[in-house]
């Protein structure tokens, strides 16, 4: 039997019809379809149409081709049927004035002319209308445009369509099957650790049951093998299509990439590309994607299909360095060039955002409705809660808006109109949020505002910000036929970037429901601002999660798992599994300071003095590299300045500081530090959640000490209040969930600097009486059982005890 290849009428036509340049200037205006509100312009306008129009009608043809069927399907938006001819209709929502529109875009068109194909060729007809209709979602003003085909025309059309994309198609299928082959052949290519085994069981009984798995598994474990390898397993099964290996930081890609090589080490087939981002591959140096600023944007679609056709027909290794030689040959964009590779490799390794944000996720894998099959690896799984709700909030400022109006007003009067409109409801809404704060203070007896936090400005939860969307649609509309407009270039790099917001904002706003909190909020410099912030970030990963077959959230922390599953997973019944450590107890110190508070009633010079001691203490117990982690930049440049004057000149330590905006070459050049042979004691001093916190891999001597200064509890803010308030009412603990979680988790990271390998020794000393607490000890791994308390007067003992005799 025949194998079939299933495509999509519009992934068809995108792919192959595509052409010309790339040019960033246009303001996507004719895309706006994807918008929600343009799927419900869709339904409005075939409800209109009466009795003679069926809507959404699944069309799908099989296409004979050289050893496979390839079968191409969709749903045509209405076909109408009146005085006995057939019309196929397209409908496309836009924000552009319609006079604007004086012709169907070539691929829009396409679409209908497939659909006309298919229907008109298993109906018997000899000829077809095709109608596009464009409709402004402002105004919802309609612009038709028809035209008659033959049966004949369009099927050689159709057909010259089908054979450009057969031979991609033939692709597909020979190397599945000399990849699956090869799956086959590749064993696990170490030993297994203890626990490990029944770790990669885990997982592939999860994507065997389409479950999602959440692993709390410490380093040591091998979790990055014994995920991946049943992944690669699965996929050779037929139990999942590709793989999406994503994570936060750009350190825990090398750790997959270099999975990935050992298992194509022991000849396993497959081809696995990491999407760079977009400014640090760009071959210019300003990242302007347009073809007046950028060669390789020129006439980029016309070239980029042969670019990619060649390089996926070479072999496996797609790495940085082979794209941009590829990109360069053809005179393709590597950015660009590399989204399209992702279509046809095994695995991708990227960021979270090209799967999950709205703004940013690949659309060639996650538009709407579509199904994909795919296998999610989710690396530092802690990190995507956070990102999530980042991803999935929006926020404007009434002062951007008056800024706009003042910079527009003279060329665009009616977009300065429109925005002195949506100026004037957000004063309203800030003279509200003065009075509520006023009120407030006034019931509190002019004590702290319970509404929001102390020392930031007054803060209102609001019911409905429906008002102010109107506003900006009609705001949008005119930002979209400015854009078009504009000759001036610096005006128009301000206005984009408005424009964005904008169209954050609305397509946050046709996705709020029970997740969100509403709230204004007058910051303390006086700027007002409208926030519709995200508080649980599940439902939202969600629409994306269900396109694949199954999803494996890990980490080294990823406790509570409660949290985790609450604020990642809609589902009740997911899987979880604990991983034991492999490493031995007796090489690893883990000591708890209970006469230092980092509590902002306690801070000041003494206790800076006494925290500074502590850090000496440990360093003089044994000469070696150590971490010094602080709750923020303010308090390590304290605690540092304290230090100094703590050691005396016989402690020869060299200390190395992270800065607050320090770039990668920076980054790279304070980890070599820790790399480097030295006769003396190197301090690094770090902060928690920061970039050296996770992520980095300092094994053996590298690194035989951490000190976290504080619990890392997050800093009071009306955000975080707000969510506390929200999990409270929802009979959880909201101090828990707003604060103490998200802060143990980066202790937990800070910790997990230390002991890498199994012959690995070192020392976790933890600062704050607060970790004394149930509270707090309740989030501690199961590892951290050996735990002992200290007090300065005692350090010196417990540390040269150890050192000298392997424990305690």
């Amino acid at each position: 039997m025949e194998q079939t290849v299933k495509i999509s009428v519009r992934n068809l036509v995108e792919f192959i019809l595509r052409e010309g340049d790339i040019d960033n200037r246009m303001a996507g205006s004719m895309e706006r379809d994807a918008m929600q509100q343009g799927s419900r312009i869709h339904r409005k306008i075939q409800r209109r149409m009466g009795s003679a129009y069926r809507a959404e009608v699944l069309l799908k043809i099989q296409c004979p081709c050289e050893g496979f069927i390839l079968q191409v399907e969709g749903r045509a938006d209405g076909i109408l049927t009146e005085e006995g001819q057939t019309v196929i209709d397209e409908i496309k929502g836009v924000m552009r004035d319609l006079e604007m529109v004086r012709e169907p875009v070539g691929v829009h068109l396409a679409q209908a002319k497939c659909y006309a194909y298919i229907y008109a060729s298993q109906n018997g007809l000899d000829a077809v209308g095709v109608q596009m209709t464009y409709c402004n979602l402002e105004t919802e003003e309609i612009k038709r445009f028809r035209q008659q085909y033959g049966l004949k025309e369009l099927e050689g059309w159709f057909g010259d369509l089908v054979r450009a994309y057969e031979k991609w198609a033939g692709f597909q299928i020979a190397w599945k099957k000399e990849r699956n082959a090869s799956i086959r052949r590749t064993e696990f290519p170490f030993p297994y650790r203890a626990g490990q085994r029944d770790l990669a069981a885990s997982v592939y009984r999860t994507i065997l049951r389409h479950k999602k798995l959440f692993i709390q598994a410490p380093t040591g474990v091998g979790k990055t093998m014994a995920v991946l390898f049943p992944a690669v397993r699965a996929m050779g099964e037929e139990l999942g299509e590709k793989i999406f290996y994503l994570t936060a930081k750009t350190i825990t890609r090398t750790v997959a990439e270099q999975a990935f090589q050992t298992l194509r080490s022991r000849g396993l087939q497959f081809k696995v590309i990491t999407l760079t981002a977009k400014e640090k591959i760009c071959f210019c140096e300003e990242t302007e994607c347009n073809p007046d600023a950028c060669p390789y944007a020129k006439g980029h679609y016309d070239r980029v299909n042969d670019a990619v056709f060649d390089l996926i027909n070479k072999g496996c290794e797609l790495t940085r360095g082979v794209l941009e030689a590829q990109a360069k040959e053809y005179q393709v964009c590597p950015f660009e060039m590399a989204l399209d590779v992702s279509l046809w490799v095994d695995a991708v390794i990227c960021d979270y955002n090209y799967v999950f944000d709205p703004n940013a996720h690949l659309k060639r894998f996650f538009s709407e409705g579509n199904k994909g099959g795919y296998l999610f690896l989710i690396d530092e799984a802690h990190n995507l809660v956070e990102r999530g709700r980042e991803m999935y909030s929006a926020e404007i400022y009434k002062e951007e808006v008056l800024r706009i109006k003042r910079l527009v007003k003279t060329e665009a009067p009616v977009l300065a109109k429109r925005l002195e409109e949506c100026n004037r409801q957000l004063l309203e809404m800030k003279r509200e949020c003065e009075n509520y704060t006023i009120l407030m203070n006034e019931a509190a007896g002019l004590q702290e505002n319970p509404g929001f936090a102390k020392g930031e400005g007054g803060c209102q939860v609001v019911d409905s910000v429906s008002h102010v969307s109107l506003k900006l649609m009609n705001v949008f509309a005119e930002l979209e036929r400015y854009l078009e407009e504009c000759q001036d270039q610096g005006k128009r790099e301000e206005v984009l970037d408005f424009y964005f917001q904008i169209r954050d904002f609305l397509n946050i706003y046709e996705i709020l429901d029970e997740n969100y909190t509403v709230y204004a909020e007058l910051e303390r410099q006086g700027h007002f601002k409208l926030k519709l912030l995200c508080v649980n970030p599940a439902a939202n990963l969600q629409k994306y999660l269900e396109q694949g077959n199954s999803t494996v959230f890990f980490s080294a922390t990823l406790l509570p798992i409660h949290y985790y599953k609450k604020l990642l997973s809609v589902e009740t019944d997911d899987y979880a599994v604990y991983a034991e450590s492999t490493f031995p107890e007796k090489n690893r110190l883990l000591l708890l300071g209970t006469d230092v508070s980092t509590r902002y009633t306690l801070r000041g010079k003494e206790m800076y003095c006494r925290i500074a001691r502590y850090i000496l203490e440990t360093i003089r117990a044994k000469r070696g590299n150590y971490m010094i982690f602080f709750p923020s930049y303010r308090f390590m440049e304290d605690v540092y300045e304290a230090f100094r004057g703590e050691a005396a000149e016989e402690d020869d330590i060299e200390c190395v500081l992270q800065s607050q905006y320090m770039g990668e070459e920076a980054r790279e050049i304070f980890l070599e530090t820790f790399e480097e042979e030295r006769d003396n004691s190197l301090a690094g001093f770090c902060v928690m959640g920061g970039i050296f916190s996770e992520g980095i891999d300092l094994t053996k001597d590298r690194l035989i000490g951490a000190v976290i200064v504080g619990t890392g509890l997050p800093q009071v803010c009306n955000d975080r209040e707000i969510l506390r308030a929200y999990f409270d009412s929802r009979k959880l603990s909201g101090f828990d969930y707003a604060y103490l979680y998200p802060g143990m988790n980066k202790v937990l990271q800070s910790a997990g600097r230390v002991i890498r390998t199994e012959e690995d020794r070192g020392v976790i000393l933890l600062l704050d009486e607060r970790f004394l607490g149930a509270q707090y000890q309740g989030t501690f791994p199961r590892e951290w059982s050996g735990i002992q308390t200290c007090r300065l007067g005692n350090l010196e003992e417990k540390l040269k005890y150890f050192w000298g005799n392997g424990r305690i």
